[in-house]
């Protein structure tokens, strides 16, 4: 795809960086709104992970969250009208996961999303190379290409970081954390470094307290005494997360492995067996190899760097495949299980049928006015709801987890005895639907830019917000946030929040979690329920009507 060619104005309204689907939103929203927006995309295709091989919307409720949400899941439904794969891209809150979506579709439901905004300049190949502040604005940005050439310089009113890598938000000065914190810092029971064993089957308990999740049916081992709980700059793993098929006619095999590829390297490796059945268009994403710790240079690494940890976790996932397809160690019965699905001719045909990006799960987190921690996602003590947030704009379904942080017993060898992984968490025994403040989205530092993607949180919290759906739904409020500083002529960071929350409410918005939300968005009572549940004045779940 040809990079669409930057336009001579340099002046725009808001400048979204990141043409995630956080960054879409954000855009999109602003757009509608009536502000002029130039959304930049570090490579020539926008849709972040969606279009990158995740294949799924990872929610653990039947919330749509906020109308541009709903729009991108009716928008990709409408391809499969009346196929056989209607049921499976449909957003319900009885399956897991709620909808599917293959990588091209939904790139094209991105696509016309942007192309359908005129206010929209959109620039491909472009990142952001330096920022210039006065006083607590930015008052320009200069874009590039990656080798530091193309460079322009654009000026706007405010500034929204929608990037997985908080790229803008370092270079404007913003404070931001990288890898986990002690238990020290917050008090967080999981915080550190700790050695956790395999996932147990334990009974969901959030829909005891009373929210309608879903259930799930694995929550994480107990941790290991001895775990030194200390902070370091470990992240939690990357990996390929790729499209694979079943269907004959569209499967690739991988007869030939990487030029890096190490027989070796897989050996002993355990992790083998992920693919997730999502199952739209003969279709699963592939969530297989990782590898724990060679990712830890990449939240600050330059482009080059990045695309080095890309490049190796590229071939490793892409190896792994041609191994069990073909290895004579595995069995026979296994390769002709792995030779039943195998890369997909129709996704990423300019790129070897691999993805663009490979799954970047956690880089710098903002220090924003407030950071969110364990304790505001966990179960209470007393009550339903965890910690109310005065400020809500959104909130999360998703447990905290994370992927293992160093080693996790891939290769066989356990960090302590029985316990295989290193930051390994799935805890959804110990979460509740929770609030997400405004304050999180806010750099201290600075009063015109806005973060919906690396938000203001610690690394066991980032495990609840790093999902998709959140994420739009926080691109949303940016983009609403922007509009509605531009008319009152202030700030992002100075804008009275309970004019975003009005305006969020009145455009069938959440900001906090609610039973029946699908059903209660005609409802005139839900605007004053969900307000009452931010200023903690109704503890349960359950609309009170």
């Amino acid at each position: 795809m040809l990079p669409v060619n930057p336009a001579p104005a340099s002046t725009f309204d808001c400048v979204v960086v990141g043409a995630t689907p956080a960054g879409i939103a954000a855009a999109v929203r602003a757009a509608r709104e009536g502000l002029t927006v130039l959304l930049t995309q570090h490579d020539g295709h926008i849709g972040g992970m969606c279009t990158n091989g995740l294949g799924q919307w990872d929610a653990m409720s039947g919330h749509r969250r906020c109308p541009i949400l709903r729009e991108i899941v009716e928008r990709n439904a409408a391809f499969y009208r009346g196929t056989p794969d209607e049921a499976n891209v449909t957003w319900t809150w009885s399956n897991y996961p709620v909808a599917a979506f293959a990588p091209g579709r939904i790139e094209q439901v991105f696509e016309a999303m942007v192309a359908g905004e005129p206010r929209i300049t959109l620039w491909r190949h472009r990142i952001p190379a330096t920022v210039r502040t006065v006083g607590r604005c930015i008052q320009a940005i200069t874009v590039s290409d990656k080798a530091g050439q193309a460079r322009q310089e654009v000026t706007a009113t405010t500034c929204i970081d929608a990037t997985y890598e908080g790229d803008l938000l370092a270079l404007a000065g913003a404070t931001y954390h990288v890898g986990r914190e002690g238990f020290a810092d917050y008090g967080e029971p999981h915080a550190g470094v700790i050695y956790t064993g395999a996932h147990e089957p334990k009974p969901h308990v959030a829909g005891a307290a009373g929210a309608q999740v879903r259930p799930f049916d694995h929550a994480m081992s107990l941790v290991h005494p001895d775990s030194p709980r200390t902070g370091d700059g470990a992240i939690q793993a990357y990996n390929l997360r790729g499209c694979l098929t079943e269907r004959p006619e569209l499967r690739i095999l991988v007869e030939t492995p990487p030029a890096s590829y190490d027989r070796s390297d897989y050996l002993g490796y355990v992790r083998r067996w992920v693919i997730i059945n999502n199952r739209c268009e003969g279709k699963a994403s592939y969530n297989a190899a990782i590898l724990p710790g060679e990712n830890h240079a990449y939240p600050e690494g330059d482009w080059a760097t990045r695309e080095r940890i890309t490049c190796r976790h590229m071939d490793f996932g892409l190896g792994l495949l041609h191994f069990l397809q073909f290895d004579p160690s595995v069995d026979e019965v296994h390769r002709r299980m792995a030779r039943q699905w195998s890369l997909c001719a129709d996704e990423w045909t300019d790129n070897g049928h691999l993805p663009y990006e490979m799954y970047v799960r956690e880089t710098r987190r903002l220090r924003g006015r407030t950071v969110l921690t364990e304790l505001d996602f966990a179960a209470p003590a007393t009550g339903v709801r965890p910690r109310c947030q005065a400020d809500s704009i959104a909130f999360t379904d998703w447990y905290m987890d994370s992927h293992s942080c160093t080693r996790d017993g891939t290769t066989g060898q356990d960090c302590k005895p029985g316990f295989r992984f290193d930051g390994k968490l799935v805890m959804t025994d110990r979460f509740r639907p929770a609030m997400i403040p405004y304050q999180a989205l806010l750099p201290r530092e600075l009063d015109n830019l806005i973060v919906p993607v690396c938000l203001s949180t610690t690394h066991i919290a980032w495990g609840s917000v790093r999902l998709e759906p959140c994420w739009i739904h926080l691109g949303e409020v940016a983009g609403y946030a922007a509009a509605l500083a531009q008319r009152q002529r202030t700030t992002v960071a100075a804008l009275p929040v309970s004019s975003l929350q009005h305006a969020l409410l009145e455009s069938g918005a959440s900001i906090a979690f609610l039973n029946d939300a699908e059903r209660l968005l005609d409802d005139p009572r839900r605007s004053a329920w969900e307000l009452q549940a931010a200023a903690g004045e109704l503890d349960s779940f359950v609309a009170p009507c």
